[in-house]
């Protein structure tokens, strides 16, 4: 789900109540990441870091092979560092070309907060996101859904 928001301050709050909602296991979020448009320029802030994940996850396995061959510390570094690399090239989330296409549609100041999770508790999700508003310019939601969506952050009832 793409949402659009006047001013990146209100995405930034949107993807916090969503952070939040995850500890509550409201929602399951796979990447959220903030787009905005500064003057013509594009700017992903993304929640997840695959590169700091990489690398604290091959410290650990170095570390431990490290273990195993009497150099933990040496282990660790380049554990760190390959993790790091592969961490980088890893694409996993919401495709980078998409964030910039809708980049590049959003007003200079504007910003959109991007989602890729799911719920099974859709209404309540719903109710903590509808007073920032928000236009929808795509979504992967069905069509019911989408309308739905979109009704509640316009503050209208959706239709039956």
């Amino acid at each position: 789900v793409a949402v659009a928001y006047p001013d990146a301050a209100t995405a930034e709050k949107v993807r916090q109540e969503l952070m939040e909602m995850t500890k509550e296991h409201l929602v399951r979020l796979e990447d959220a990441v903030v787009v905005t448009n500064e003057d013509g320029k594009i700017k992903l802030n993304q929640a997840m870091s695959t590169t700091g994940a990489g690398a604290a996850g091959g410290a650990l396995w170095g570390g431990l092979i490290g273990l195993i061959f009497l150099a933990p510390l040496l282990g660790m570094a380049v554990g760190a560092a390959s993790g790091a690399i592969g961490g980088k090239m890893a694409d996993v989330g919401v495709d980078d070309n998409f964030m910039k296409d809708l980049g590049t549609r959003l007003q200079p100041g504007s910003a959109a907060l991007i989602v890729l999770g799911s719920t099974d508790a859709r209404d309540k999700v719903i109710e903590r996101v509808r007073p920032y508003g928000g236009e929808v310019p795509q979504t992967s939601l069905s069509t019911e859904a989408e309308e739905h969506l979109r009704a509640a952050l316009a503050g209208t009832p959706a239709s039956a």
